[in-house]
């Protein structure tokens, strides 16, 4: 079998002609780009991803992180992909030219991290942490904090990680107890446990940088007393790097993406630097989480675009019964067929290209909000902004909850195969589940969702997303073929609001857990139809390219199948969904506890 993972054609075509990236090129803090550029580095990054992370997730997994004398210890292959990733320049790419970085957009990153991910998603999670804890430390640290840390952390020289979880307060900030003492130079001396703590502990660099929530002595109770601070493994004194008195007290062995370590950590005493102003820690940590929950979603469409590719290959392989003669019988004179031949495995692998291109869609529709954003004046700039907040869950989500779908679909197209380490789906298969359960699980993202990005600006930012995914179907109307579709769309979004008005007089009238109490039954509904409108611009795109009579005819018309494939067995959800939700029967909130045993 092929050893195939994503295409990069869909990732350029997406780019460079659904989303029309060059709207944002050569402009502002993107002056230095154009599409050559972003065609060239994402070339390098595939080149990459194939020799040096994809022949390497199976042995990451065979072979995972493991503890031993105090340390975690992650595959070898780590030492070159970190230097290959230092020369690619990975960590600065989105930084200011000013902090030492190179003013990428967020296009073109999340395109590249979504290759990495598809080829070895056990890998960019140490990158990626080491971006966000250096742009926290760029966006509020003093000028000594970047001073210190950022060169190294930009030059890869040292890692980064966010330390957020307590054993007793898991997703519940508030109640965290790290305590962090102040002194009298200044620091603060640190004293608790974190634990689930991504690339918390490796061999290959001198120093990891962690950024800590912690609860300064005498802060105010939850999240109104928890402040933000730069943790270093070791820390800087005129005799060099020292011990700063953070533990590696284990490593958790994991179901999958166990080439990825995760750490528990205890802190003794251990010197820290506040960032930013006492008691603000949270507001600045949500700049991390924001990026990492786009990061999430984006992870979990790359293990999904790897498990499709890979369920692809074996079906154009793989001879196992015969086709259906006009009679419904079959002809055993003939020979054996290929099972991609048969209709349900052209649904199931129909069902994850929908899924894994249309995600791939909306994280880079998220990604060109954030870089109009940078690049706009102060009242676009609140546009895209409140577009971004209210698709970040989305963008959480949906890759995380079908992606999953996806990869068991794949599973099944393998039969009794699937289920057997030797071929790569069970791996695939271990590996999506965390991603629903990173940075905020989906019951989480869909309270986000529903109780606060909904009711954005007074419910503008719902009516402003409106707005945008009415211009598609305007645009798209002008295509006979799309026109039923296009009118589907439109049906949904008024779908939307007939549900919120039916769920919002609970919410008026105080009562919230009413409100939410299908939260994640929203999120499904509001994923599909958000889908929906990415399959739209796509299909929307691909027939006027066919129409100027370009080349790649079979790549358009397979965008516009998928499409209609969507609609068709995902879109006729929604109408179910939405009932359900409506359902004024209260079956999930206050009964006799005993019905669960």
């Amino acid at each position: 079998m092929k050893n195939e993972y994503v295409s990069l054609d869909t990732v350029k075509y997406f780019l460079n002609e659904v989303h029309q990236v060059q709207e944002v090129l050569g402009k502002g803090r993107f002056q230095m780009y154009d599409m050559e550029s972003v065609n060239m580095f994402l070339d390098s990054i595939k080149a990459f991803s194939d020799v040096d992370l994809f022949p390497y997730q199976r042995e990451m997994d065979e072979k995972p992180a493991y503890y031993k004398d105090q340390a975690i210890h992650i595959h070898p292959q780590f030492q070159k992909i970190f230097q290959q990733s230092k020369e690619l320049g990975l960590i600065p790419a989105i930084f200011n030219e000013e902090d030492g970085g190179m003013q990428m957009p967020n296009t073109l990153f999340h395109a590249a991290y979504f290759l990495m991910e598809a080829a070895n998603n056990h890998v960019t999670g140490y990158l990626g942490l080491t971006t966000g804890a250096a742009n926290l430390i760029a966006t509020f640290g003093s000028q000594e904090l970047k001073d210190t840390y950022l060169p190294k952390m930009l030059d890869l020289e040292w890692t980064g990680t966010m330390c957020l979880t307590e054993p007793q307060a898991g997703s519940s900030l508030s109640d965290i107890t790290t305590s962090a003492t102040p002194t009298e130079n200044g620091s603060y001396l640190i004293n608790g446990q974190k634990i689930f703590i991504s690339a918390g502990d490796h061999q290959y660099t001198d120093n990891i940088v962690h950024l800590l929530l912690g609860r300064i002595d005498g802060a105010p109770a939850g999240t109104k007393g928890v402040s933000l601070f730069v943790v270093p493994k070791k820390k800087i004194t005129d005799n060099g790097l020292e011990d700063n008195h953070v533990i590696t007290a284990g490593e958790f062995e994991k179901l999958g993406q166990r080439g990825y370590c995760t750490s528990h950590l205890v802190f003794e005493n251990s010197e820290a630097w506040l960032v930013g102003e006492p008691n603000k820690g949270l507001s600045y940590m949500f700049q991390m989480m924001n990026e990492a929950r786009i990061a999430t979603g984006r992870m979990g469409a790359g293990i999904a675009s790897a498990a499709y590719y890979s369920s692809l290959a074996y079906a154009k392989e793989r001879p196992q019964g015969r086709k259906l003669s006009s009679t419904g019988a079959k002809d055993l004179d003939q020979e054996q067929t290929l099972i991609i031949n048969h209709p349900d495995v052209k649904r199931m692998l129909l069902h994850q290209k929908a899924i894994v291109e249309g995600s791939v869609s909306l994280i880079i529709q998220a990604s060109k909000y954030l870089d109009q954003e940078l690049i706009s004046e102060r009242e676009d700039r609140a546009y895209y902004n409140a577009l971004l907040e209210l698709l970040t869950p989305v963008v959480k989500t949906y890759p995380a909850e079908k992606g999953k779908e996806a990869v068991d679909t794949g599973l099944q197209v393998l039969g009794g195969y699937g289920f057997c380490m030797d071929f790569d789906l069970q791996l695939y298969h271990r590996d999506i589940r965390i991603i629903s359960i990173y940075e905020g699980t989906t019951g989480i993202q869909s309270l986000d969702l529903m109780g606060r990005k909904v009711g954005f600006h007074n419910g503008k930012v719902l009516e402003w997303l409106g707005a945008e995914i009415m211009k598609e179907i305007k645009s798209a109307s002008g295509h006979e073929k799309l026109q039923p579709y296009a009118a589907q769309l439109g049906q949904n979004l008024q779908l939307i609001q007939e549900v919120l008005g039916a769920l919002m007089p609970h919410a008026k009238s105080g009562n919230f857990e009413k409100y939410l109490a299908d939260a994640t039954l929203f999120m499904d509904l509001f994923g599909t139809i958000v889908i929906g409108w990415q399959w739209l611009k796509i299909a929307n795109q691909a027939t006027l390219d066919l129409n100027k009579g370009k080349v790649d005819q079979s790549f358009l018309e397979g965008k516009i199948h998928t499409m209609e494939y969507f609609y068709k067995y995902e879109m006729s959800r929604t109408k179910g969904l939405a009932k359900t939700i409506m359902n004024d029967i209260e079956l999930t909130l206050d009964f006799d506890l005993s019905y669960l045993d």
